[in-house]
């Protein structure tokens, strides 16, 4: 259930989580997206946007972990990427037709901010600085997300899952030890194996002493050797 919340009394000016983006605009120009948006707050699990609907609000993760994915036949998912807090979700859409065409659901519970897409291309327009910083924002995530896909096309399993682990200690988390968020499904949705041969390979990397394993919490014991095998593919 997505509970929703006004701004209590508050302004984006005193937001502690507001972007980079956002930082630039005048008071006056956070004072429209004040008036024009909500914050909401979503539990594990629950759908933030679903693939094929149309795109009314730029959605702006205040806080926790979102994955962006596409759904094949059946009940498959191709996962794209992990979203971090202090990031937009559904700006490809903005630029484009107006159609989403990824889905997003909350990893951890997530506190999100709605805000109307018509005041968001206004902003773009109008101010340069804005619109530089969500262009630079909008790049960054395709160039990771390229740079990861041609990645995985390119290396075995062992490579693959060694990229996965690095991706979470070095880009999620930012720390050699973190709790994975997802299932061992959509760890193998992920980087695209089955479930059976991502358990395989994590068992294995814990048996060699590059990671130790206890339910969904990862330490990375060996960083050196995890980027060889990451290097090598």
């Amino acid at each position: 259930m997505v509970r929703e919340f006004g701004n209590n009394g508050n302004t984006c000016h005193d937001c502690k989580d507001i972007s980079c983006a956002a930082a630039i605009l005048s008071f006056k120009e956070l004072e429209q997206v004040r008036i024009n948006s909500h914050e909401s707050y979503l539990k594990k699990g629950e759908v933030i946007l679903h693939e094929g609907s149309l795109t009314s609000h730029i959605i702006y993760l205040k806080s926790g972990l979102v994955k962006e994915y596409v759904k094949h036949s059946g009940d498959n998912e191709q996962i794209l990427q992990i979203v971090k807090d202090h990031s937009y979700l559904g700006l490809p859409s903005l630029f484009g037709d107006r159609i989403n065409h990824y889905s997003y659901s909350a990893l951890v519970d997530c506190k999100i901010c709605y805000v109307d897409i018509n005041v968001f291309n206004h902003l773009i327009r109008k101010n340069g600085s804005f619109g530089y910083e969500i262009l630079v924002s909008t790049s960054r995530d395709s160039l990771n997300n390229f740079n990861r896909f041609l990645s995985r096309s390119q290396k075995k399993i062992y490579g693959r899952v060694a990229d996965a682990i690095l991706y979470f200690a070095k880009f999620i988390y930012e720390s050699p030890k973190f709790d994975i968020p997802l299932s061992r499904q959509e760890f193998a949705d992920l980087i695209g194996v089955s479930r059976e041969s991502a358990t395989r390979v994590l068992i294995k990397f814990k048996t060699e002493g590059i990671i130790s394993i206890k339910g969904r919490s990862i330490v990375v014991e060996n960083m050196e050797l995890l980027q060889q095998i990451s290097q090598r593919g």
